[in-house]
């Protein structure tokens, strides 16, 4: 991912770090200037000004400019990582999304695309401290050949110290990583959670100081110990710097001609040097930081693969004609919490025609969320093929075919306003659904959105009712939306708006447990252990579907 960064950003980068040499080359001639001006003569002073003026314009516009074109890539840079991240997130199979998880994701596009943008932000200074060593040991070569073979190898020294940090640090700045996605998880918590938090004191004591304080912690530990050995071997370094300045003063040089010259010159490059020498070499840290969070961008992109045929049918798939529908003899496994082992929803046979309505019923863990995630194709069967329309549904055709589909799960989620509904009349259609929902005294739609979504569970499941009967997609699926209603609105629900949507021509799926609506619907479908049961187990239900009008 970096060297695909680097690769896209490469002319950018190629004019900063020419600019930003020579910005740092222009910073040492100041130095080499001023130690030329100590012996001048009054009349080479007043023409050298001018070049010394020169000089330091250069050094300090060039280290703007360089400054201003890699700060501007860093954000560039943060911007599109995280489009490229939630756009594989969007096109990735759903399955393997859930198994991922939020934190971690959470985490990718915060903490770790500010890691490897951060890394393009120092770039400007790595490089102005690249050109500042870099004439620095030209010209102490330039004044003695023998102190510059001493200061090359200190400068050695210094960076072997860092490669062997690196080795022992790097452990510690890969798990604070992993750690820092826990954390994320448990900050989630703080509002998931907020109910079950306040509604018990012990329960709250033992998640703040147990797990959410330990693992800000770990991350805490673990980050300042990685750090603290680069900042250890920092200061080595310095004392090597230093070391090396009192050999010049005091042994390297010894009675030569110019003695003062070569040796005011050792000190102003040496003293120079040391700080630029010392952030370029802690600039290591920071480098290794970024290659962390590149890997663990890395480990999430390769943990949501997408196939071309997804890629394609991801951009504005339009909801195609819908004629019949049939699952034959699909089957789905997946891990089961109750039973710690794996569960086999199937093998599945169905078929659902435009104008009806179908009520799905079973116990918990039966298999009723899964089969309609199969059906809206959020997961891919692991055997047998759904057909629609008479053709098989794939992986190339599978974005194509969840067009026809508006989907109100228990754990739904509702968007701040409404998308990709282009309707001339969606804000009267809205606010009259709105007032059919009695919410036209809490809320009402304007430019396509909802004035606000503080509300109520229950009312703000209206408001996703309302959205889906927007959207008007040709099969709804409503997995307990009345679970959260009041009496007064299960009526609504059940004799108004699904036999209002049904007669438009709507198919309708609907799992609940209200058995008392039942006999409003044209098949009864239970599921039990993962299997449907079939007419001759449960008299009078059929799990076969035609329009209402048909023969059963």
């Amino acid at each position: 991912m970096l060297h695909h960064l680097l690769k896209k950003f490469y002319a950018i980068l190629i004019l900063s770090a020419v600019v930003s040499v020579l910005s740092g080359m222009c910073g040492m001639l100041v130095i080499t200037q001023v130690n030329e001006a100590l012996t001048m003569e009054a009349a080479q002073r007043a023409r050298a000004v001018w070049v010394f003026a020169a000089t330091v314009v250069v050094a300090v516009l060039g280290g703007l400019l360089s400054s201003v074109l890699l700060e501007r890539m860093s954000l560039r840079v943060m911007a599109e990582l995280r489009l490229y991240i939630s756009e594989r997130i969007l096109k990735a199979d759903f399955r393997k999304l859930e198994c991922l998880g939020g934190a971690r994701v959470q985490a990718a596009l915060s903490e770790h695309c500010s890691d490897v943008a951060g890394f393009f932000t120092t770039f400007p200074s790595v490089l102005t401290n690249i050109g500042i060593v870099s004439a620095c040991l030209i010209y102490m070569f330039m004044l003695s050949s023998q102190v510059f073979a001493v200061a090359l190898a200190i400068v050695g020294l210094g960076a072997a110290g860092y490669h062997f940090a690196h080795l022992r640090a790097i452990a510690h700045i890969r798990k604070s990583s992993e750690e820092h996605d826990a954390m994320f998880s448990h900050f989630r918590s703080l509002t998931d959670g907020a109910k079950e938090l306040r509604l018990h004191g012990g329960k709250r004591a033992v998640f703040l100081n147990d797990v959410l304080a330990r693992s800000i912690d770990e991350v805490r530990r673990t980050r300042a110990t990685g750090m603290s050995i680069f900042l250890t071997v920092g200061a080595l370094n310095s004392l090597l710097m230093y070391g090396f300045f009192g050999l010049v003063l005091f042994a390297l040089v010894g009675d030569i001609p110019d003695r003062s010259k070569v040796v005011t010159g050792y000190a102003l490059v040496v003293l120079y040097m040391a700080s630029p020498l010392q952030q370029l070499l802690s600039f290591l840290p920071r480098a290794n930081v970024t290659r962390v969070a590149a890997d663990r961008i890395n480990e999430i992109i390769r943990d949501l693969p997408i196939t071309d045929a997804d890629a394609a049918g991801a951009a504005g798939a339009q909801s195609p004609p819908f004629a019949s529908l049939q699952f034959c003899d699909v089957r789905h496994r997946y891990y089961h919490e109750q039973s710690d082992g794996f569960f086999e929803l199937g093998p599945i046979n169905l078929e659902f025609r435009p104008g009806t309505l179908t009520f799905l019923v079973g116990g918990n863990g039966s298999g009723k969320t899964t089969l309609a995630k199969l059906l809206v194709g959020l997961y891919a069967p692991e055997s047998g093929e759904i057909r629609f329309n008479g053709e098989r549904i794939d992986d190339a055709s599978r974005d194509r075919y969840r067009q026809i589909f508006s989907a109100i799960f228990s754990d739904y989620y509702l968007f701040e306003r409404l998308l990709e509904i282009d309707r001339a009349d969606l804000d009267i259609e809205g606010n009259r659904l709105l007032a059919r929902l009695h919410l036209q005294h809490k809320v009402e739609m304007r430019d396509g959105a909802f004035t606000t979504r503080s509300l109520s569970q229950g009312q703000c499941k209206r408001l996703a009712l309302v959205v889906a009967c927007l959207e008007g997609r040709p099969f709804l699926v409503f997995d307990e939306w009345a679970a959260d209603q009041d009496p007064t609105f299960k009526d609504i629900f059940y004799h108004e708006i699904l036999q209002e949507l049904k007669a438009q021509g709507k198919t309708i799926l609907v799992i609940s447990h209200d058995d008392r609506y039942f006999h409003l619907g044209d098949c009864l479908l239970r599921l039990e252990n993962g299997r449907l049961l079939e007419d001759d187990e449960m008299p009078h239900t059929r799990s076969s579907l035609s329009a209402p009008n048909a023969q059963s």
